[in-house]
């Protein structure tokens, strides 16, 4: 086995977390960069309030997008992480090579359902008569390359469960970057309008899949496209999709939720409050992609520790994660509170707009500091394989508490109503949460005394 896998299992957890998530923040954190500098460009290129509502509509859409990859994409890096610690490396090629045929034929089914039914999910997920022609142009030219996006997205996961940590890194970055320059120069320079952000995300997602797969089909990398693995192997692919079904139905609930949200907003607060969700969606999303960067650094750390018994590793990794991701969403509830209108200011330019985008930011971020406790410790249980319980713990918050809080508070409080169903949510879930992994982590304490212990020389490594 490489060294890079080795080391998952030999080196100090506190080095290794940061080798392994450092790469992984940086790459989604120039992904977060990107949808900010996008939705500033779009916001500022087209002199048209109603952009911006436009642009908000088309989010639901885009993470079922982001769902079906992390269907494959999140099930398939775990799988591969513990079959790995059990240096089984055949298992982990055919997981390989079953899963670059789910990604296509999901992608393609998806692309074709979404365009036959387009404006009628548009108008679903919230878009009026003036957001819809902007919503429906954007995405009619970004629909080709979902399937590029969800390739990208799965074998990246894969790529970093197998030891590639800096290389996944560059993914991100790539298409950020090239999405960063292309996105100004087709609308300022050329002046395509909507569809020039479209065009901009397609070509992006059209190198970083190259990118991607260029490196699952080297031979001299640790995983790799081998014959003989592309016959599907039901039971795992059953595994793969149990383990990606609590993050892809994280993403399907998300888009349920918008689509309360925005109907609610535009029930109470018309095109400039759904425009509000625009900027509180951007602005949370760089916090919480810091946290998923750093998720996706103990993943592998944690599939592998499991996989080989090493439990000691396996809790130290998951501490350090978890107050790692509480500090950085601490920061964004900060920031939120001291800078609403500097922030609402960055992606719009009607005044009208930006008092709605103030008020939302101010009150749903009161309690976000709790996020990053909530969003590590469901990841942790995605990364033993539990996904029951991952799924449990994404659901409480969207479905238990956030949707009867949605038709619930806006019937009191009008479009406060809506906006303080997110903090009362995140309260709810993270006691949820708390109270869950307590208790798996006394079942894991007591199953390790019934297998081998790590040795102390081990144990001391660790630290």
């Amino acid at each position: 086995m490489g060294k890079g896998l080795e080391e998952l299992g030999t080196a100090p957890v506190g080095r290794l977390l940061l080798k392994y998530s450092l790469p992984a923040v940086v790459g989604t954190v120039v992904s977060a960069v990107y949808n900010i500098v996008d939705s500033i460009v779009i916001g500022h290129a087209i002199d048209d309030p109603n952009v911006v509502a436009g642009i908000a509509v088309t989010f639901p859409v885009m993470n079922i997008t982001t769902a079906l990859g992390m269907l494959i994409g999140a099930g398939a890096a775990t799988r591969v992480s513990i079959v790995l610690g059990q240096n089984d490396r055949r298992v982990a090629e055919i997981i390989l090579g079953n899963c670059i045929q789910l990604t296509v034929i999901i992608g393609l089914l998806y692309a074709g359902v979404f365009a036959v039914f387009m404006d009628p999910v548009l108008r679903m997920f919230g878009a009026s008569e003036n957001s819809l022609p902007y919503a429906r142009e954007f995405m009619l030219w970004v629909l080709p390359g979902s399937v590029l996006m969800n390739m990208t997205f799965s074998y990246n996961n894969v790529m970093r469960a197998s030891g590639y940590p800096g290389k996944a890194m560059l993914t991100n970055m790539i298409g950020a970057i090239l999405n960063c320059i292309l996105a100004p120069l087709f609308l300022f320079v050329f002046e395509w309008g909507i569809r020039g952000a479209a065009i901009a995300t397609d070509i992006s997602m059209f190198v970083t899949a190259v990118w991607v797969m260029s490196h699952f089909f080297n031979r001299k990398n640790t995983l790799h496209f081998t014959r003989g693995t592309y016959r599907f192997n039901w039971p795992i692919i059953r595994s793969v999709l149990y383990i990606g079904m609590a993050p892809f139905l994280i993403n399907i609930c998300g888009s349920a939720i918008n689509a309360i949200v925005n109907n609610s907003l535009l029930d109470y607060g018309g095109d400039d409050a759904i425009a509000s969700v625009v900027v509180f969606n951007r602005y949370v999303t760089v916090f919480i992609f810091v946290v998923i960067g750093i998720c996706q650094g103990m993943q592998p750390i944690v599939g592998y520790n499991y996989g080989s018994g090493r439990y000691q590793r396996l809790f130290k990794t998951f501490w350090l994660a978890a107050a790692s991701g509480v500090v950085i969403t601490s920061l964004g509830s900060i920031i939120g509170a001291l800078n609403p209108r500097a922030i609402a200011a960055m992606f719009m330019q009607d005044e009208s707009q930006i008092e709605c985008a103030v008020n939302c930011i101010r009150i749903t971020t009161i309690s976000f500091w709790m996020v990053g406790f909530q969003v590590v410790s469901t990841n942790f249980f995605q990364a033993l394989g539990m996904a029951g319980k991952a799924m449990f713990l994404s659901l409480s918050r969207q479905i238990i508490f956030m949707i009867p809080l949605l038709y619930i508070l806006p019937h009191f409080f009008g479009l406060d109503g809506v906006w303080s169903s997110y903090p009362i949510s995140d309260v709810l879930a993270t006691i949820v949460t708390g109270t869950m992994l307590a208790v798996q982590i006394r079942k894991i304490k007591r199953e390790s005394l019934h297998k081998s212990e790590e040795t102390p020389a081990e144990i001391a490594n660790d630290i």
